[in-house]
């Protein structure tokens, strides 16, 4: 079992930047595939980003792409998503999700473990 804590959101004017961090506890980080999900009002969850164990494989969605990164550092157990050029539409609730796995997870019923969640609003 792993628990992971999100940081990082706030409320920011279109155009800006937010750097979201995900806190995950446990010796075995490096093991787990992350993601980042969002979920706005009115809107299903969808994915935003995922990571592999190794980080040498990204998904975005194509909302987000040339936009967003996600990154990780396994030595510190945290996995980051940099949001740059934030657009109204980017308003949501983000949640970190980590499995246990080599691949890549871009569904969110794939993912085992999940954070709270951190409140991302974006004003025009």
């Amino acid at each position: 079992q792993v628990q992971l804590v999100e940081s990082g959101g706030g409320l920011v004017q279109a155009g800006g930047s937010l750097r979201l961090s995900c806190a995950a506890s446990g010796r075995t980080f490096s093991s787990y595939a992350m993601g980042w999900f969002r979920q706005a009002p009115g809107k299903e969850r969808e994915i935003v980003a995922a990571i592999s164990w190794s980080g040498g494989s990204t998904y975005y969605a194509d909302s987000v792409k040339g936009r967003f990164t996600i990154s990780r550092d396994n030595a510190k157990n945290t996995v980051y998503l940099q949001m740059n050029s934030l657009k109204p539409e980017d308003t949501a609730i983000y949640y970190c999700a980590a499995d246990r796995t080599y691949s890549l997870r871009t569904k969110g019923a794939e993912y085992d473990y999940w954070g709270q969640g951190t409140q991302v609003t974006v004003s025009s």
